[in-house]
């Protein structure tokens, strides 16, 4: 009987050592689970605008560069930028690290007109800074913005004199002594003139109505002194531009061989007779 007396004792030990660990690991499971959420309610955290590498001086921000970063709310610096939107086409006013908190007090609008009615734009000691007209329709449409990078293709009357560009294909044959034979022949050549030209900003009319945003009227180019010579004669010349959007990572130079009426007949094989 005193044998069995303790043997009993022991399965009760048993059953009560196993129910005390049942208890002390679902305790604490449930500390482990709801400790985040006790994180969260202490130290709250919330997204700011970090930047995704080396970001240069005078450098505009595109959506390439900046990313949101979650970290608490304690540590977010005073005029930390929250939102994407505050900060993309901004031009930063230092250099920026990868991961470093974009601050709205380093970061400058260029679209920003101040009470001598000048653009709030940072230029470099050896560009210029150039409005140019807008005529095309991609600029008409209101699709570019400041910190866009793009290519300036014009079209341009030449002439083309017998021996450097040859006679076109089906032209007839001047007759010696005319006015035709004397006066160099004039053939229509497209080219990209200027690649990776950032637009500095996006000037734009006068509305009466305040519920209705005005046209753009001209874009803003920060380009060195000879591009901007270059720019004023084809402009001067009658040229006719239109300006093409690049992808935000396409930083380099594209080999594009400028077009006439030869270019297009030897490229589609198009059959020119003679008369």
């Amino acid at each position: 009987m005193g044998r069995l007396r303790g043997f009993l004792w022991l399965i009760a030990g048993l059953v009560v050592a196993i129910a005390a660990g049942v208890v002390a690991y679902i305790t604490l499971s449930e500390a482990v689970a709801t400790r985040p959420l006790r994180d969260q309610v202490t130290d709250p955290r919330t997204n700011v605008v970090v930047a995704t590498h080396i970001i240069e001086p005078h450098q505009l921000l595109t959506p390439e560069d900046l990313e949101l970063r979650e970290i608490p709310l304690a540590s977010i610096p005073e005029g930390a930028v929250l939102e994407l939107d505050e900060a993309v086409g901004k031009m930063a006013l230092t250099m920026l690290y990868p991961g470093e908190v974009v601050l709205s007090q380093r970061l400058l609008d260029p679209n920003i007109v101040s009470g001598d009615g000048r653009m709030a734009v940072v230029l470099s000691d050896n560009e210029f800074l150039m409005a140019f007209p807008i005529a095309d329709l991609m600029s008409r449409i209101d699709v570019l913005k400041p910190g866009d990078r793009v290519d300036l293709l014009f079209s341009l009357d030449f002439p083309m004199e017998e021996g450097v560009a040859g006679q076109l294909p089906g032209a007839p044959t001047p007759v010696p002594g005319t006015a035709e034979e004397e006066a160099p022949e004039e053939q229509q050549v497209t080219f990209d003139l200027l690649q990776n030209v950032t637009i500095a900003a996006v000037v734009y009319g006068q509305s009466d109505d305040d519920r209705v945003r005005p046209d753009p009227e001209a874009l803003l180019f920060t380009v060195s002194p000879q591009d901007a010579l270059v720019l004023k004669y084809v402009v001067d010349a009658g040229g006719v531009v239109n300006v093409v959007l690049r992808a935000p990572a396409a930083e380099g130079l594209f080999k594009a061989e400028p077009v006439n009426m030869d270019y297009l007949i030897n490229y589609y094989l198009i059959p020119v007779g003679r008369r």
